[in-house]
Parts: structure tokens; sequence; C-alpha cells
């Protein structure tokens, strides 16, 4: 039977041997001895890698090499493309209107501003206009 990537990469011990094999291969033991599971149950999440054909198994004398296969993340990759460009857009989207927001509340700043200096005005010419009489 063939699973899919998906199924791979959805428990944390199967990514975390992906990650352990990923830059170098590594016998059955070696891996097992980085986890506190048990060995059968090492073997059972390597099938599955197998079958999702992110790990490839080679006989090198009396070990077997597991060798991660990753090109078929690809398929992980490509699937959150499309999300990450779906978010990349509506991110870009608040920002223009973050920028539209901060240009409004500059403007109703700036008139804020000119009100008070104008009334400032007339209550300075009100003030010294009175002191002449």
């Amino acid at each position: 039977m063939r699973r899919d990537v998906f199924q791979a990469i959805a428990d944390p011990t199967r990514r975390e041997i992906i990650n352990l094999i990923a830059y170098e291969p590594l016998n059955l033991n070696s891996i097992a001895d980085n986890f506190k599971i048990s060995r059968p149950a090492i073997s059972q999440q390597m099938k599955i890698l197998i079958e999702c054909g992110l790990v490839e198994v080679k006989q090198q004398g009396r070990e077997r090499y597991c060798e991660a296969k990753l090109d078929e993340l690809r398929q992980v990759a490509d699937w959150v493309e499309q999300y990450r460009r779906l978010w990349a857009e509506r991110f870009d989207l608040m920002d223009d209107l973050i920028e539209v927001f901060k240009a409004d509340e500059l403007k109703a700043s700036d008139k804020k501003s000119d009100k008070k200096k104008k009334h400032k005005k007339k209550k300075h010419k009100k003030d010294h206009g009175s002191d002449k009489k």
C-alpha cells in the first residue's frame, strides 16, 4: 500500500527520523538509539516512511542503512506554497490599508493642530485687542 507524504510528516517521531537521516544514512539501531520508544515501534515508523517514499533502505554488508529521499516533500512544499502566496497577498493588502489609516490619522491630526492654532490666534487677538481699549 502506498501512503501519501502528508501521512509521513503527520507524526512527530517520523519527522524526527527524517531529520536524523536527512544528511547522512543511518542504520536502524542508530536511529532507534535516538528515541525512547521500542525498536519495533521505530520499525513501524520506518515502514510508513518507506511506503510514503521518503526513506529507502539499502543493504551494506550485514547492516541496513536508511537514507532519506526528500524529493517527495516537494508535494508538501507545493501545497503549502499556495497558502503562503494567499497570506502574502492578504498581508500586502493589510499593509496598504494600514498606510491609508496612517495617512488619514495624520491628516486628522494636522486639521486639529490647524484649528488649535487658529483658535489661539483668535484668542490672542481678542486678549490683546481688549488691552488697547
